[in-house]
């Protein structure tokens, strides 16, 4: 349980008091801090997936209440530069708060943009995708390399830049442009050695992910001018 005495020890008069708890904690330390907190303190958390109606119980008396989320990975602590240029996804149940988030995402660098609760599900897997499953990938990648006689470190050592690369590709010329190898090429045969390799070595499990990434990469190649027909036969390489 969470101690009220402990919570207002600490306590400062803020005109916004943030809520960085884990998920499941955030509306019962939420409503610990309204009862402690007057009335003019905004209630604020910084969740990612979770909806205002989360700090519901913060809400009594007219208070203020929103959300406060950094579009940026922090697994460790890292200096304020760390949001410069980042997006902080934000709401407010008034326009007063509102206001001041969008202008404390500014003064951090960040770009603000208002993220309401019918958008925050879908908000965060576009986050979740774009970062924690990038390790996940990576980590894949590091197997196949790993099935091959590499260590681990040789593997993500080998990795990384190719990484920064793509993503230096992206921000300078976008997606589409970024975009090479051998689905973007149509060349089908490639894909399925790919696939045969993968399954020949025993990794069935990348060899699925290899499907279903190669599909989402297939409909953005088509979407570049990828030959219908090439596409096709990337197609039926990746389901076949």
């Amino acid at each position: 349980m969470i101690s009220a005495r402990g919570l207002s020890a600490a306590l400062h008069p803020v005109e916004i008091a943030f809520v960085a708890v884990s998920d499941p904690a955030v509306g019962e330390v939420a409503g610990r801090l309204a009862e402690l907190l007057p009335a003019a303190t905004a209630i604020v958390h910084v969740s990612g997936p979770l909806p205002l109606s989360a700090l519901d119980g913060a809400r009594a008396g007219g208070r203020a209440i929103g959300s406060f989320h950094p579009f940026q990975s922090f697994p460790f602590e890292r200096p304020p530069q760390a949001f410069a240029g980042s997006l902080i996804g934000f709401d407010a149940s008034d326009d007063g708060l509102a206001e001041r988030l969008a202008r404390l995402a500014r003064d951090l660098g960040a770009v603000p943009r208002r993220v309401p609760d019918r958008e925050r599900a879908l908000y965060h897997v576009a986050a979740v995708l774009s970062s924690n499953l990038v390790i996940g990938l990576v980590g894949s990648a590091a197997t196949v390399l790993e099935s091959i006689g590499w260590t681990p470190e040789e593997a993500v050592a080998a990795l990384l830049p190719l990484q920064a690369g793509v993503l230096s590709n992206i921000r300078a010329r976008g997606l589409a442009a970024a975009l090479i190898g051998p689905i973007r090429r149509g060349d089908a045969a490639t894909v399925r050695r790919h696939l045969e390799a993968l399954e020949g070595a025993g990794l069935e499990e990348i060899a699925r992910i290899y499907r279903i990434l190669g599909t989402a990469t297939l409909d953005l190649a088509l979407g570049s001018g990828l030959d219908p027909v090439k596409g096709e036969q990337i197609r039926q390489a990746l389901t076949g």
